[in-house]
């Protein structure tokens, strides 16, 4: 099907309706799985599942139902309880309404008529109390309508490939305080294959979920008492982050970059001059010590740019290349937390990079060569892209054009396609995002470059030029992984739990047969701990074969068997995990391979 369902001008998409009553013309949308035509398939499925659901729950009244990154939502209440196994039922209602090829029809009213109209219903009442203007759209398909912008597709006939994927609560307009309705997701697209794809791609997703992994393999936990969003790491996923920071650190220091480490905690009056306090002071925690105001640190910025001012700065120093894992805090909703994908304490692998407007080009080709070897080294691929100035923004034209010019010139530099998010910019300076596409194709946001010109003027930044002049730096803020927190959610997910050597929290578990052969099992241990990884002995008085399985349920590259012949030969039996194979070798010959194992990778 190739049919035209929509019109885009500039960034703003219409349905037909009303690119025709407003005599529009710009780019046809076709019915296909481009992204303005799934926005559309998505909106107007969200529209066809509140209308199953009023036909099945006809007391149920309606907030709102926007299409998100995962597909579309709607929020709604009833009387009646809905559970899991009722969703089949609204998706077989769904597919009954969209065979009777209803049309899709917009009409306008005033806000007078919409607040009349819909006098009884709460939900929608709250909807219009946040819009503005004197007008709203509202959209019918058979006996439903809803307030809406749109837009819609022409007809529920082009409904046919949608799947309903879980069932939620949501607080009312996100208030925890206010009353708590039903939340459906859903997915769709324009093809059956596209939609069976995806199926395929989520069940694959259930298996590698890294909350589930990380039980299996004592990676981490979380605690009740302890709080929400707070993880703690358990002696296997440290040592997986500890590998990581290993091979980030040893990078870093032949790239030139100084660690350094800010306080977590700071007064106020210091996030005042930043601009956090005002502009993301809700997502703060705040303290008090001896009558004045402290706030938890959110970003490492500030604490990066104190060091910048212990001493005077001459043009000859920069760029200065500052780094720290630094932990910070933000006030995440408990509805949003999700394993270490979203927490409320995290690790950043942070940078700042403070240098002359001339040298931001050769910085930023650094950090893309560098991002690219840290994503080859896990199989990742990615993609950039490009965020330009905002309409709100700050900064004369010429630097925004220096420091965007410059970013374009290193994406060119290293041959890289990239796409453009025109006024994605920070309001202080445009910026790349890096985001990464895992195993099963789905694509994670990570890393990202930001040039800065807000936070060098705020704090008063200075550099002495070679004619003793005071300028201004630009700072570069820089983060590859994002945080070790969802890099680790991420790589776990990726691999399914089956970590490449030379990251796996446990390399190899050691059987031995019997108590005779824990002497030599333990000194082997000892051999490869000095080579960087890492043996646990699995001695537990129980058969052969379930120390195997249970070895085998960690997930561990390989499993040693030492019986009485491997302890006197110095041969070991080695079950390969990742090579699918069991093979012999020398004990000094396993040692090498382990050595040169722990050292075929870096960034």
């Amino acid at each position: 099907m190739s049919e035209v369902i929509g019109i885009k001008i500039g960034d703003e998409i219409f349905d037909l309706q009303t690119a025709q009553e407003k005599g529009l013309s710009g780019q046809e949308i076709i019915f296909d799985n481009s992204l303005d035509s799934l926005s559309i398939i998505r909106h107007s499925c969200a529209h066809l599942m509140a209308q199953a659901i009023k036909e099945l729950y006809p007391d149920a009244k309606f907030f709102v139902g926007p299409v998100v990154d995962e597909g579309f939502y709607y929020d709604f209440k009833t009387t009646q309880k809905i559970g899991e196994e009722d969703l089949l039922v609204i998706e077989k209602q769904m597919k009954e309404i969209a065979k009777r090829k209803l049309p899709i029809l917009k009409s306008v009213m005033s806000r007078a008529e919409a607040m009349q109209k819909f006098k009884d219903d709460e939900l929608k009442q709250a909807v219009m109390s946040k819009i503005e203007g004197d007008s709203f759209g509202v959209y019918q398909q058979g006996d439903f309508e809803d307030l809406c912008r749109g837009p819609h597709l022409p007809n529920t006939r082009y409904l046919h490939s949608f799947k309903l994927t879980k069932l939620a609560g949501a607080y009312l307009g996100g208030d925890e305080k206010a009353e708590m309705l039903t939340r459906i997701y859903g997915i769709a697209f324009a093809d059956k294959q596209s939609l069976d794809a995806y199926i395929t791609q989520i069940e694959e997703a259930k298996k590698r979920d890294h909350r589930k992994i990380a039980t299996e393999m004592g990676l981490f936990t979380f605690d009740e008492e302890v709080g929400a969003g707070l993880p703690i790491w358990l002696p296997k996923g440290a040592r997986l982050r500890r590998r990581i920071e290993e091979l980030l650190t040893r990078a870093l220091i032949l790239r030139d970059y100084e660690p350094v480490r800010g306080p977590e905690l700071l007064k106020s009056s210091v996030w005042k001059t930043s601009g956090h306090y005002d502009n993301y002071g809700e997502n703060m925690y705040f303290t008090t010590i001896d009558e004045v105001e402290y706030g938890i640190k959110p970003m490492n910025c500030v604490g990066h740019i104190k060091v910048y001012q212990s001493s005077i700065r001459s043009y000859r120093e920069l760029p200065l290349r500052f780094y720290e894992y630094g932990i910070v805090h933000r006030h995440e909703k408990s509805g949003v937390l999700h394993g270490l994908l979203r927490v409320r304490e995290f690790t950043q692998d942070d940078a700042h990079i403070f240098c002359r407007p001339e040298q931001i080009k050769n910085e930023v080709s650094n950090i893309i060569a560098f991002t690219d070897k840290i994503m080859q080294a896990f199989g990742f691929s990615y993609e950039m892209e490009l965020a330009t100035r905002p309409q709100k923004s700050i900064g004369e034209d010429s630097v925004w054009e220096v420091a965007t010019q410059a970013l374009i010139e290193a994406l060119q530099e290293h041959k890289i396609d990239y796409k453009i998010d025109e006024g994605g910019g920070a309001f202080y300076g445009p910026k790349i995002d890096i985001k990464i596409t895992d195993a099963i194709g789905r694509k994670w946001q990570c890393g990202t470059v930001q040039i800065d010109m807000n936070l060098p003027q705020r704090f008063a930044l200075e550099y002495i030029d070679e004619n003793n002049s005071a300028k201004q730096p630009v700072m570069i803020h820089r983060a590859i992984l994002g945080s070790f927190e969802r890099f680790t959610a991420i790589l776990t997910e990726h691999f399914g739990g089956e970590f490449p050597f030379f990251i796996a929290p446990t390399q190899m578990i050691l059987i031995p047969l019997s108590d005779a052969q824990v002497p030599y099992a333990k000194a082997l241990r000892e051999k490869v701990t000095a080579l960087g990884a890492y043996a646990e002995i699995m001695d537990k008085n129980e058969t052969l074969g379930k120390r195997i399985r249970s070895a085998e349920k960690q997930r561990v590259p390989m499993i040693l068997v030492i019986g009485e012949k491997e302890m006197q030969n110095k041969t070991l039996a080695i079950r390969d995990r990742r090579e699918k194979t069991q093979y012999e070798m020398q004990e000094e010959e396993f040692l090498n391979m382990v050595e040169n194992k722990m050292k075929e990778v870096s960034f």
